[in-house]
């Protein structure tokens, strides 16, 4: 029963590190905005999520502890990918100023929503808890 418990929780907690640092990398691509040759970052959030909770059934599976680690489960690392260049520019620069914003709205307003669900799951147990 505590294990189904702390299990929702934790992918919702997976969820909001997740949820922290693509804002942190969004964040990044959007004050490197005017910095020549930067190129900008990003990370598929769904796969990065099904890896964390290990949910993530497709690919290779590491079958034996010798055999090289094949991703991370670690959701303060996931992997990192090049965005796609909508507008190519002279200086190289790969950020969409506009795209970025948007994103960067996306995932604050979903982090927001991973955070009201977790409250309302812990103020769902503590009143199961005390019985009101």
């Amino acid at each position: 029963m505590l294990e189904q418990l702390t299990a929702k929780l934790d992918f919702q907690s997976n969820a909001l590190l997740l949820r922290s640092q693509r804002q942190q990398v969004l964040a990044s691509n959007i004050a490197n905005a005017d910095t020549p040759g930067y190129i900008a970052r990003d990370f598929d959030f769904a796969s990065a999520l099904k890896d964390a909770s290990g949910m993530n059934s497709a690919g290779p599976k590491q079958t034996d502890t010798r055999h090289m680690s094949l991703g991370s489960r670690d959701p303060r690392n996931p992997a990192m990918a090049y965005a796609v260049q909508t507008q190519p520019s002279e200086d190289g620069n790969s950020v969409d100023l506009d795209r970025e914003r948007a994103n960067f709205m996306d995932n604050a307003i979903r982090y927001e929503s991973t955070l009201r669900f977790i409250n309302s799951n812990v103020k769902t147990m503590l009143s199961a808890i005390t019985g009101q």
